[in-house]
């Protein structure tokens, strides 16, 4: 209820609260409005109570807390129930696995599906017909007298 109060904020109420009440007055407001609270949240038990014994014992576990939507769908669609099949479906849309791959192509190093999918089917000798050559392979490193390409467009 009052998560959002900081301790100027706080300070602030305290310092109104002497002003409006007086030091004499306030240790019975505090009482008052302390008890006022324990009979609002003991009512408001009671009525809860009420309403789970009359609607059965099949709802023995409602909360009303489900009444709020967001809650309930987080508790229907997040929870353990796959009755759907919603978490092939939110796994599909997860890109990290697909970036870790094109990570692992990039820096020539195998990624777990690669991995797999080469023992599935053989890998491609150079130099037989129907052979691609690997694109991500790093070309040899030139020889230290020999310059690099030139290129007048790029410059």
């Amino acid at each position: 209820m009052f998560n959002d109060i900081g301790a100027l904020e706080l300070l602030t109420l305290v310092v109104l609260a002497v002003l409006v009440f007086g030091p004499e007055k306030l240790p019975k407001v505090i009482q008052d409005v302390t008890r006022t609270i324990r009979k609002i949240r003991e009512f408001s038990d009671s009525a809860k109570e009420d309403i789970r014994s009359e609607l059965g014992p099949q709802f023995k576990d409602f909360e009303f807390e489900d009444l709020n939507p967001k809650t309930f769908v987080r508790k229907q669609l997040m929870d353990g129930n796959d009755d759907l099949g919603l978490k092939e479906i939110r796994e599909s849309f997860d890109l990290r696995k697909e970036m870790a791959e094109v990570t692992d192509a990039v820096n020539g190093r195998e990624s777990a599906s690669a991995v797999a999918s080469a023992d599935i089917a053989p890998a491609a000798v150079e130099g037989t017909p129907g052979a691609k050559p690997d694109l991500l392979k790093k070309p040899a490193q030139p020889v230290k007298d020999e310059r690099p390409p030139f290129d007048a467009d790029a410059t």
